[in-house]
């Protein structure tokens, strides 16, 4: 399996993850405080869901009951565990070897419920889940009228292509 699409889905979920929670960060004291509570509850949960899905690819049980904290921590809480915890992904996919792609792992769901995914089924499942999630923070911010961080994956690849390390020959689409 070719791992080059997981990489740019990791790395993509990071600066999604980074640029969201500095539009949040700039903006929270504009959120009416019990919607500030929702996206909190929407970041912790995406967090949550992201620590439980890396220890089950290093094949180590995680101690969540639930996929959400018990208490729920402060914006700057969540957003100081979501850089390092998107750094984790995003490494973790770029030394992902091609055939431990579709290697199968079993697990245990946070309520004890047995499972089997494949290494690549998981870092789907953990960009789709955050992508999703980010989503429902985004709605927030509009309702408020805060302009959410534009995390569409062209936006990303576009400022990828844009760094000075990543300039590639240019092949034209035939018409």
């Amino acid at each position: 399996m070719f791992t080059l699409p997981y990489r740019t889905l990791m790395h993509y979920k990071r600066w999604a993850t980074n640029g969201l929670n500095a539009v949040v960060a700039e903006n929270f004291g504009r959120i009416p405080a019990d919607e500030q509570v929702l996206v909190r509850r929407l970041l912790d949960h995406i967090q949550i869901v992201d620590e439980i899905f890396s220890h089950n690819l290093e094949a180590r049980p995680h101690d969540h009951q639930a996929p959400r904290s018990v208490e729920l921590p402060s914006l700057e809480a969540l957003a100081g565990k979501a850089r390092p915890t998107a750094d984790w992904y995003a490494d973790y996919a770029d030394a992902l070897e091609p055939e431990k792609v579709d290697e199968v792992v079993a697990f245990s769901f946070s309520n004890g419920e047995s499972a089997r995914m494949t290494r690549g089924e998981m870092l789907l499942h953990v960009a789709t889940h955050a992508a999703g999630h980010r989503g429902q923070v985004a709605l927030l911010l509009q309702k408020n009228g805060i302009q959410p961080f534009p995390d569409r994956i062209t936006d990303f690849l576009k400022a990828e292509d844009a760094r000075p390390n990543r300039q590639a020959p240019l092949v034209e689409a035939a018409a």
